[in-house]
């Protein structure tokens, strides 16, 4: 589904593969499991279960101990989820981390800047993976998710980013992500963890929703995330969801496929004149260098929204699905509609 597919940076494959250090926690065979032996992080006892993610069924017997996330999104998860004692690694960040996390964070080995070689991700011996983006289960990534499951290593992956069209869901709100959060508490045995993070997001989501009011006139939006020509979204994905809460209108929201990131064409663009463009900011890509792309350029130069200084930033990080989106939605309604957020 995501840009990142054009991003995927990997280091010099070693020829042969570290088998890993078997713990015994997954098993790739479904079936029916008796009473539960493993305790999770809270002293609790733990169900084991079998779970379908995408392609793959895995049955838990225990909470993952040896956790590795990839992407940004995945990694602050499973902090806010207070399981950075279960992490071994992460990789791949696209913005700073957030602060309330930075601390946690730093305790826990940056396995790559992008996505690292098999043998160094293997050789932090995981039982688990955790992305947001399938591009990490590539084969020149990690590998399938039924290649690593032969190794004794569960992972997940977002429903929103499986393979095949037909296993994401047609439409994406932000249900899915209190589904990823709810899946990943129950993975790891803390579900009343993560049912308090869900309520604490939907009631930020609901404070903005209340400033914000009913929007009758729409600002429309262009949505800039990288490349010449453009990557911008869907009608499908959380980033077109953040524009709709925030009481926009994506100019694109004509293009119906089941994935969030799309290529279009600075002529379509320019015929569309939006009202207000959002400039997407990354590691990889910053918001600087496409403000002076648009500025320089001929022709783009000429939209409405560039002559007027039109610009929002938003980091790429509150773009993925994770706990930044509903903050993401606060951003993008105060820059739309400042005079609401005033009283």
């Amino acid at each position: 589904m995501s840009k990142l597919h054009r991003h995927i940076w990997i280091f010099k494959p070693f020829v042969a593969v570290l088998a890993v250090l078997m713990l015994g926690m997954v098993s790739g065979c479904a079936g029916n499991v008796t009473a539960p032996t493993y305790t999770t992080s809270n002293g609790t006892p733990y169900t084991p279960f079998t779970f379908k993610n995408c392609d793959s069924t895995i049955t838990y017997k225990q909470p993952p101990q040896r956790a590795v996330t990839m992407m940004q999104s995945a990694t602050e998860v499973m902090l806010a989820l207070g399981l950075e004692k279960q992490m071994v690694g992460t990789a791949y960040l696209d913005n700073p981390i957030l602060p309330e996390y930075q601390q946690a964070y730093s305790q826990i080995r940056v396995l790559a800047p992008k996505y690292p070689s098999r043998e160094v991700f293997l050789g932090v011996e995981p039982d688990f993976v955790f992305s947001t983006e399938e591009s990490a289960f590539a084969k020149e990534a990690l590998g399938s998710q039924s290649e690593l499951l032969k190794l004794g290593i569960s992972s997940y992956l977002l429903p929103i980013e499986c393979d095949r069209p037909e296993l994401r869901p047609e439409s994406v709100t932000m249900e899915n992500l209190y589904q990823e959060i709810r899946e990943i508490g129950r993975i790891f045995g803390v579900e009343q963890r993560a049912e308090k993070l869900i309520v604490q997001l939907r009631s930020q989501l609901q404070a903005t929703q209340q400033k914000l009011g009913k929007v009758t006139t729409k600002k429309r939006i262009f949505w800039y995330d990288s490349e010449d020509p453009p990557l911008t979204v869907s009608n499908w994905g959380i980033p077109n969801h953040i524009i709709e809460l925030a009481g926009g209108e994506n100019i694109f929201k004509d293009i119906q496929e089941k994935k969030a990131w799309v290529t279009v064409n600075w002529e379509d663009v320019i015929a569309r004149q939006p009202d207000v463009i959002v400039l997407i900011d990354a590691n990889w890509s910053s918001a600087e260098e496409k403000r002076r792309l648009l500025k320089s350029h001929p022709a783009y130069s000429q939209l409405k929204a560039v002559q007027q200084d039109k610009f929002i930033v938003i980091g790429f990080s509150y773009t993925m699905p994770g706990i930044r989106n509903v903050a993401g939605v606060r951003q993008l309604a105060e820059a739309l509609y400042p005079e609401r957020f005033q009283q």
